[in-house]
């Protein structure tokens, strides 16, 4: 829902990786509503949507939800990110006119490599024009829903039959390619796999190799002819 901008502030959260983030996005609301003004939240990461592993994932998919129930303006995820993580908040808040911009106290450690100095002192000079406010967070705590999977593995989902299932060499056959994430702890091919479509990142479980709600991708991998 487009906010009908009444002052001449917009806000910006920007959020990266940790339970955090939803506390971040949630002051940015708070001040907006204050504010009676658009929130924003942007996310980099220097690896493509499809290829974030099943903890970045969640987090993704919570934030999305978290913007919806918020209203928010836009969320804004710049993936496959190249240029310095400034320049990318630079490039997003001069788009959207933003004039403040959140971010957490520990966000020199958590972006990705940005420089050798303070991370605050660097985006101070490359986003002269607004003002900042930056939230004191904790280290954020490992969120046990991802940590009962082994690292995310290349994989494939194929039609067998009447079924689907996964497999992990390149199939001839039409497939979805995504990432599999095995449970820790089986000796099965028992996990979840996730997979972009429609610019989304969607998620199938994996049941002793075959998947275990194929209504889910029914309509994408068409029957064998």
């Amino acid at each position: 829902m487009k906010h009908v901008k009444i002052t001449d502030e917009s806000i910006l959260v920007c959020v990266y990786y940790g339970l955090n983030g939803e506390r971040l996005i949630r002051r940015g609301h708070k001040l907006a509503t204050l504010l009676d003004c658009p929130l924003y939240i942007l996310t980099v990461d220097t690896k493509p949507l499809d290829a974030f592993d099943a903890e970045k994932s969640g987090y993704i998919e919570k934030w999305t939800q978290l913007a919806e129930e918020l209203e928010v303006e836009k969320f804004i995820i710049r993936d496959n990110e190249k240029r310095p993580i400034q320049k990318v908040i630079s490039e997003v808040a001069k788009e959207n006119n933003i004039t403040q911009i959140i971010v957490g106290q520990s966000a020199q450690s958590r972006w990705e490599e940005i420089t050798k100095g303070s991370f605050l002192n660097v985006l101070l000079k490359e986003v002269p024009f607004v003002d900042f406010h930056i939230v004191s967070i904790n280290r954020p705590i490992e969120d046990e829903a991802y940590g009962t999977y082994e690292k995310g593995v290349r994989a494939y989902v194929i039609r067998d039959i009447e079924n689907y299932k996964i497999v992990f060499t390149c199939p001839k056959s039409e497939a979805l390619e995504g990432i599999f994430f095995k449970e820790i702890g089986t000796d099965f091919d028992n996990g979840i796999f996730k997979f972009s479509f429609a610019n989304k990142i969607n998620e199938i479980t994996i049941k002793e190799g075959f998947v275990s709600n194929p209504h889910l991708i029914h309509s994408i991998l068409s029957p064998t002819q």
